[in-house]
């Protein structure tokens, strides 16, 4: 008679995010890039979108309590190996994540010491531009997320918005780097992905900074693809770092697997709906 030897489960990683309707971004894109990446994905769910490859229509909030409640149920009974935001919509929500986050010991406010690894990704709009956080909010992200914050992953739009610096080239990405660090920010990746559009100069690379607190800078450069199917490109990047960080990686080599991840899926991405398409998970 043979006996089965209990199966050992893979790293978890938690995404606290809105959802996405038409599939292609928010939670369901974090937790596709977390399959591909290795990990198993748990939710906290803080609002439901109305949207489709075209744009967002609506969205309806979560109540505060559910969305903590969610945190502290998958954290106490299957652990969480390290954790990222997506969509939080307001003040009350983020305040509600923070507290939640400290309850259980994810990021860098734990009093049972540094914490699980926290990627916070300041998702304050949708690729079509339709907002996705209150104005009053991006004070709570900047006071109440960013000293939690192990990585926080804005793209080009959000860091004008949280720290006024437009970012245009080098220079400018490592001032961003710098504000951001200001906030408490432990590790600050200022992503390329939008500089064509920002600037309205053809740029051959996407480059990644990656920017520590110790001062290091580390560049992840990648040609740049020409597809419109970009859709969940920031969730799904973000995402795959945490995946990363949840496997033990150094943050370092998790930007990297992130990066490496992001090409391809992108590379890979698929036309769906009359709008924007979106990127493929491929296993890593």
């Amino acid at each position: 008679m043979s006996t089965t030897e209990p199966l050992e489960h893979p790293p978890v990683a938690l995404t606290i995010a809105g959802t996405d309707s038409g599939g292609g971004a928010g939670l369901t894109a974090d937790v596709r890039a977390f399959a591909a990446c290795g990990v198993h994905g748990s939710v906290a769910v803080t609002a439901v979108t109305v949207q489709n490859s075209l744009g967002v229509t609506g969205f309806h909030e979560v109540p505060v309590d559910v969305v903590a409640a969610q945190i502290r149920t998958v954290a106490g009974d299957m652990g969480v190996d390290a954790a990222k935001t997506g969509m939080l919509a307001s003040r009350e929500i983020i305040s509600a994540v923070a507290a939640a986050c400290d309850a259980v010991g994810i990021g860098r406010r734990s009093a049972a010491g540094p914490g699980v690894p926290f990627v916070v990704d300041p998702v304050a709009a949708s690729m079509h531009g339709s907002p996705l956080l209150a104005d009053d909010a991006l004070d709570a992200v900047r006071t109440e997320l960013l000293p939690r914050a192990t990585l926080v992953t804005p793209n080009l739009d959000e860091i004008a918005l949280l720290t006024d610096v437009k970012v245009v080239d080098d220079a400018s990405a490592r001032e961003a780097a710098a504000a951001l660090h200001a906030m408490g920010a432990a590790a600050v990746l200022v992503k390329g992905g939008h500089l064509e559009a920002t600037t309205g100069r053809a740029q051959p690379e996407c480059v990644d900074l990656l920017s520590l607190a110790s001062g290091e800078v580390h560049e992840f450069r990648s040609a740049r693809l020409a597809s419109p199917h970009t859709h969940g490109g920031g969730d799904s990047l973000a995402a795959a770092i945490t995946a990363g960080l949840a496997r033990g990686m150094p943050l370092v080599d998790a930007v990297a697997l992130g990066k490496a991840f992001i090409t391809r899926a992108v590379e890979h991405s698929y036309p769906l709906g009359a709008g924007h398409g979106p990127v493929r998970a491929m296993p890593m």
